[in-house]
């Protein structure tokens, strides 16, 4: 699966959801009592800590939203990393339609940069090995996109979008299809291939038994739950090449470079999206010349 690009009709929902849970029915009314309807300003958005950039696409139109008018300058790229103190946008217009603003976007910016810069800290680790970084599902209701976008501009991979794209048989559509007897793994295999067949079929295992019983059914993927380094190298044997392995579960970025060197195609890590810092990033106002 690919976030190649932003789906600017998901993003302008999010932005106006966002806008009208910070201005309410008034607006702002800090900006609109302090500083003169007129005023013309310019700001930066200036990082204070190492990043990864992402995001300024989706700032440019928090903006616009605000004021079309705005003049919006972008003075790094998505996927750069930017030094602390880099100067990374500047927009100039009315004053109070960029303090208005200026929440929001932040809050965009800053949760987009800390996911991809946390993205590329995870496939640096890798970059030695041919396994690959996957994110998960484990992401903020409503901004699953951004952020597998987020986690693309880093440097990492994404893994499914969601339950429409891959079957992914888990530990518990296991245990329910367990019920009706053996070789439920098969069984459900077989079932999703005749549903679904242009859609690649992946089941999680737990056990060196359950990975034989997948390799048997021809899943697509095999995802190798909270198994050791040993386990896993067992499963690459037993494997033998035939369907596409992926290890998750207890995975820190200080053991990827373990991970990678046992074979495995994959490695998911749910820490891309659901465990990161917002990045540090200000804006700064002056009033234009």
């Amino acid at each position: 699966m690919k976030i190649s690009n932003i789906d600017l009709e998901r993003i302008n929902v999010l932005i106006d959801l966002a806008l009208t849970e910070d201005l309410g029915d008034i607006g702002d009314t800090t900006s609109k009592s302090v500083i003169p309807k007129n005023t013309m300003a310019v700001a930066v958005l200036r990082c204070k800590e190492d990043l990864v950039c992402a995001g300024l696409p989706v700032v440019e139109h928090v903006f616009k939203k605000v004021c079309p008018d705005v003049k919006w300058t972008p003075l790094v790229g998505e996927g750069d990393f930017c030094k602390a103190f880099t100067a990374m946008a500047e927009v100039s217009g009315r004053a109070q339609d960029l303090l208005t603003a200026e929440r929001t976007a932040l809050n965009f910016l800053q949760r987009l940069c800390c996911v991809a810069t946390s993205s590329k800290k995870y496939a640096d680790a890798l970059k030695d090995s041919k396994t690959k970084v996957l994110d998960t599902r484990k992401t903020t209701p409503g901004w699953r996109n951004l952020e597998k976008y987020a986690v693309e501009i880093g440097g990492a991979s994404n893994h499914r979008i969601g339950l429409y794209d891959r079957v992914m048989i888990k530990d518990n559509h296991r245990e329910l299809a367990g019920l009706e007897g053996e070789k439920g793994i098969v069984r459900s295999v077989e079932r999703a291939r005749e549903m679904f067949p242009s859609l690649e079929v992946e089941v999680e295992a737990d056990t060196l038994a359950e990975v034989a019983e997948a390799i048997d059914a021809k899943a697509d993927y095999i995802l190798l739950d909270n198994m050791t380094n040993e386990q896993m190298s067992e499963a690459v044997k037993i494997n033998a090449g035939r369907c596409k392995l992926e290890a998750s579960g207890g995975i820190t970025i200080e053991r990827l470079p373990s991970i990678g060197k046992i074979g495995v195609d994959f490695v998911s890590v749910g820490a891309l999206t659901h465990s990161v810092k917002a990045s540090d990033i200000s804006m700064e106002i002056k009033l234009s010349n």
